[in-house]
């Protein structure tokens, strides 16, 4: 068992843990289930999964399966644009899917110009409800933040962006850390594309770490919650394993030059 249970503070009062699994690209199948249940198994406690991803039934049968109390399990779905008519109907049909009668994070996936104002009202009323313990977004630009902060009467808890040492808006980042909006982190590991830069490589060796250990514990020590997807048992406790050691400043300088 990993010490997973690090968690920031949301603004509403709730806590986020710091390491999910993400589960992008993962079909509605066994294979989705089980590796829920063993990241469970592991000490995870926070799942982020989406209407579009087409697997929240087999999240919420893992849920469902597992012997970890409701309560203790951080739970994330997404509104998806095109259900922007009708935010209250998406998560409805989201928590039936889920077989859950609330989330603790909905984030709306992509930004919805043309209903802006009038969708993150919708989101207010989900939070108001209790049907969403919180809400935010994901995508949004810093204008956008900006813009949805003038006229929120519930800020966002929470941003999720791209974030890994190639790929950042430190601005972005900083705004969001400097409103009390938790950043979280999507493709930590660069969907695998950059595990064999030599400067991960070399990194890994000095700190005695793997490569994708070393990308997301430069997440965690950015502030950032990191939600790295996997399916493979060995990887899903090889991602867990980032709260035992800590990257020097002169070496988190290093990684931060590999964005361009």
């Amino acid at each position: 068992m990993h010490d997973t249970t690090t968690t920031l503070p949301l603004h509403g009062g709730h806590t986020i843990p710091t390491l999910g699994l993400g589960v992008w690209q993962m079909t509605q199948s066994e294979e989705t289930e089980q590796a829920i249940m063993y990241a469970l198994s592991v000490g995870y406690r926070h799942i982020d999964t989406a209407k579009l991803y087409g697997n929240e039934e087999s999240v919420g049968k893992a849920i469902q399966q597992s012997t970890i109390p409701r309560e203790e399990i951080f739970v994330t779905t997404k509104l998806w644009p095109t259900d922007a008519f009708s935010a209250e109907t998406a998560l409805q049909d989201s928590l039936k899917r889920l077989g859950l009668a609330y989330v603790d994070l909905y984030l709306i996936h992509w930004p919805i110009p043309l209903f802006g104002d009038r969708v993150w009202k919708q989101m207010e009323t989900l939070a108001q409800q209790g049907l969403a313990r919180n809400i935010g977004v994901s995508n949004y630009s810093r204008t956008q933040m900006e813009e949805l902060l003038e006229q929120a009467t519930i800020p966002p808890a929470v941003h999720q962006i791209e974030c890994n040492p190639f790929t950042y808006d430190r601005k972005l980042i900083e705004f969001c850390q400097q409103h009390n909006i938790v950043v979280e982190a999507y493709s930590p590991l660069t969907r695998g594309l950059h595990l064999d830069d030599a400067t991960i490589v070399k990194l890994a060796m000095h700190y005695a770490k793997t490569p994708a250990q070393i990308m997301l514990r430069w997440a965690l020590q950015k502030g950032t919650v990191v939600i790295p997807k996997s399916s493979n048992k060995a990887r899903i406790t090889e991602n867990a394993d980032i709260f035992s050691f800590s990257i020097s400043a002169d070496d988190m300088r290093r990684l931060d030059a590999l964005s361009h």
